[in-house]
């Protein structure tokens, strides 16, 4: 089974320049061509390019994912060096996730904050139309 460069642009949200942009940088494998040249996509491409944008996603540079795709192309003699990069990479998402916690924390506590704040504000608001209303 293969896949067009549209239909893997469909299953995976990029864009067909994109597509092609990773395949001339690098990234992935020269994709295989059908008769007049057309990509045909290969599910192990798809599996590569469901790598390439986890690290991408993830925040690994694409000079980093292209040495990782290096390595990968030179075989298993660079398993460790691969498992490596991966783990030193997973410790910069957990230190990433870690901040991002701190920062969702103090926002969750000012939409608290504010939510208090409106509450008052309208109940005192509530508070001066009935009085105005009792004055006549």
């Amino acid at each position: 089974m293969g896949y067009t460069i549209k239909q893997v642009s469909e299953k995976t949200k990029l864009g067909a320049h994109v597509l092609r942009y990773y395949e001339k940088e690098g990234l992935l494998s020269p994709v295989n061509r059908k008769k007049g040249g057309i990509r045909h996509y290969s599910e192990d491409d798809l599996e590569w390019l469901g790598l390439i944008c986890c690290l991408k996603n993830t925040g690994m540079s694409i000079k980093q994912i292209k040495s990782f795709v290096d390595l990968s192309a030179q075989g298993k003699d660079t398993l460790k060096q691969r498992c490596d990069m991966l783990i030193e990479h997973k410790q910069s998402v957990e230190a990433q996730i870690r901040e991002m916690g701190k920062h969702l924390e103090k926002v969750s506590h000012k939409i608290s904050h504010f939510s208090s704040q409106h509450e008052q504000y309208l109940r005192e608001q509530s508070r001066d139309g009935e009085a105005s209303v009792c004055k006549g």
